[in-house]
């Protein structure tokens, strides 16, 4: 069979945090900004209360209904409950959303000749991602820094699109903005069973689970029709160049 597309997921399969995480930095840039505004917090309070925006994104997450980084740095003033004035307050919730542009992010082994491969064999390529706290035009920014965002014919970010992994909805963006190829002749990379694998099954496409960076034991099914633990496996079992 030969392959018209192939989707790929965002964190943890193209792009993975090294160094200091993205949570660990937006607590560190909001301990700075709430000091030179005279107002002390506790790390360990701050810490809680990004949990608890974490937990709340993880519900929404799950329920395909949208939580983004605007409505997570409010749940997590209102947990702090602090008496700030409304500059300092729209500065902490531009900052959190925006902090994620100074992250430390890097490719994952082996993408770039991967999606190389898969290019030069005429192969359409798309990106599937679920949204965290981090909106997709910085995740895009990234990509564009590592020089591989025109690797990619389209992409579809749950921001914009609406809707998360596994909603068909974000998948038939996706195989729509790549000329609607055939989905049984498009394979989706990703490493989360539950939205990837899921997902992509459902669609009727090759799910492929990508364990480089994390491989998922949060439940034992789904699982991809083939498992991969490096890129340049990917065009080897897809049959591509």
């Amino acid at each position: 069979m030969s392959f018209q597309a192939v989707t790929f997921d965002y964190w943890n399969t193209l792009i993975f945090e090294d160094g200091v995480d993205l949570r660990t930095h937006r607590i560190g840039v909001w301990t700075d900004l709430l000091a030179g505004a005279g107002v002390v917090v506790e790390r360990e309070a701050l810490e809680a209360a990004y949990a608890g925006a974490w937990l709340r994104y993880v519900e929404s997450w799950k329920a395909d209904e949208q939580f983004l980084a605007p409505a997570a740095a409010a749940h997590i003033l209102a947990e702090l409950d602090l008496d700030l004035e409304p500059s300092v307050r729209g500065e902490l919730i531009e900052v959190f959303e925006v902090s994620g542009e100074s992250a430390d992010l890097r490719l994952t082994e082996g993408i770039v000749d991967c999606l190389a491969t898969l290019r030069e064999a005429g192969v359409a390529l798309g990106i599937v991602c679920d949204v965290g706290f981090t909106p997709s035009v910085i995740l895009r920014g990234h990509l564009r820094r590592h020089g591989v965002l025109e690797l990619f014919d389209h992409w579809s970010f749950s921001d914009e699109v609406g809707h998360y992994k596994p909603s068909s909805v974000i998948f038939d963006h996706a195989l729509s903005g790549l000329g609607n190829p055939d989905p049984a002749r498009t394979a989706h990379v990703g490493d989360i069973r539950r939205t990837d694998i899921a997902g992509a099954r459902a669609m009727g496409m090759v799910a492929v689970r990508y364990t480089g960076v994390s491989d998922d034991a949060t439940q034992p099914e789904p699982e991809g029709h083939h498992v991969i633990a490096h890129h340049d496996e990917l065009p080897v079992v897809l049959g591509v160049g």
